[in-house]
């Protein structure tokens, strides 16, 4: 194996805590509470740690990372330690004081994620109402700080139809870069595929529609476009590779090398509660369970693909096969490729109810309010 390089970003997910209830979150099934988060001492070892170890990105995600008061004091700290700071959010607790909090702990880029353009959609995918006018406030506030504004339109068969408006509304509101993410099918996502996997024909239309805005765009706009791979021929190299750029903290302080990798079984993820952050990344075995090729098993072997693909996604190989060390089924060459097909053949022509993501998974009723999430890490 090559010489291991250090992760390029850490995304430290703060909390498992948020307003709103998306039915494709990336969180896993079983929600952390807030009494199990790392507080805010260990969180700042684990960024010296990251500085030491060569982290260059520092993304502090959830949940609702603002949910945790210490997150200006975070930020500030991994902002001395020289690390570019991100912060995706919901945008539900972001004002006007917090915004200049933020600004003044050394906040490089705030990234907001989106529902759709229809606040009557938007809102009833979030499970909050009032949810898509907070968003709007939110992008004038972050370009009136002067910070370059991000926009993320999570994209599904249930919103797909108000591309053309997103990619208007990006370029209204002043957006360098935005976002159009289908669905990832982890997590909430998987339980809700049914729900959110568009059809092929909206899936091209959607890609058209991208390739045209990129091109009218060109010089304006970044448009980043993340395609689902239950269409695809060949698989993406899921976060660049397992355990190759980024590392991923859970609240409680699991480290994994992606924030779905803890559905797979057989696994013994360790925590920085009482691991160094170095010893992780080079040792851990759950970390060099799938890093570089030998683990590969045929066509993945002798494909000359693999050290651009790296497999494809472990996390979508359990989720279709059963077995983390399955060729991607993505991958037309992958013997498990018809059950991909299959899950295709099988999407329902009217989408079913939301299984909305909040303990339980219950349809939305009330929400925690604002000064609830906010309580102090105990």
């Amino acid at each position: 194996m090559s010489v291991l390089e250090p992760p390029m970003g850490l995304i430290a997910e703060l909390t498992h805590r948020c307003p709103l209830q998306c039915p494709y979150c990336s969180n896993p099934l079983e929600l952390e509470r807030g009494g199990t988060e790392l507080d805010t001492a260990t969180w700042i070892r684990v960024l010296d740690e990251a500085a030491a170890l060569g982290v260059l990105q520092m993304h502090f995600t959830g949940g609702e990372p603002t949910a945790r008061k210490d997150l200006p004091e975070l930020v500030r700290h991994a902002s001395s330690r020289q690390m570019y700071t991100n912060i995706i959010t919901s945008g539900m607790l972001l004002d006007e004081r917090m915004m200049a909090t933020l600004v003044e702990a050394g906040i490089d880029h705030i990234q907001i994620s989106f529902q759709d353009i229809d606040p009557g959609n938007a809102d009833r995918i979030a499970g909050l109402r009032g949810a898509h006018a907070k968003k709007l406030r939110l992008a004038a506030l972050i370009k009136a700080a002067g910070l370059p504004l991000t926009l993320n339109f999570v994209v599904h068969r249930q919103n797909l139809e108000n591309l053309p408006g997103m990619l208007a509304l990006a370029e209204e509101l002043g957006a360098s870069r935005t976002e159009i993410a289908h669905v990832q099918y982890y997590g909430w996502g998987l339980k809700n595929r049914d729900a959110l996997l568009p059809s092929r024909a909206q899936l091209e239309a959607s890609t058209a529609r991208v390739d045209a805005a990129r091109e009218r765009l060109k010089g304006r706009m970044v448009i980043d476009y993340v395609v689902p791979d239950y269409y695809a021929r060949r698989p993406k190299a899921c976060m660049g590779g397992w355990a190759r750029r980024f590392i991923n903290i859970s609240p409680s302080g699991k480290a994994m090398p992606c924030h779905a990798a803890e559905t797979l079984p057989g696994f013994t993820f360790p925590s920085v509660r009482d691991t160094s952050l170095a010893e992780i990344w080079r040792d851990a075995p759950a970390f060099q369970r799938f890093r570089g090729t030998d683990w590969m098993p045929e066509p993945c072997r002798s494909c000359d693909r693999r050290e651009l693909d790296w497999g494809g996604c472990r996390c979508q190989a359990f989720a279709i096969t059963g077995d983390a060390a399955r060729t991607d089924p993505a991958c037309s060459l992958s013997p498990d490729h018809a059950l991909m097909d299959a899950v295709v053949q099988e999407r329902s022509s009217e989408p079913p109810e939301f299984v909305y993501r909040r303990i339980g998974g219950a349809a939305p009723a009330s929400v925690p309010a604002p000064q609830e999430l906010l309580e102090p890490v105990p």
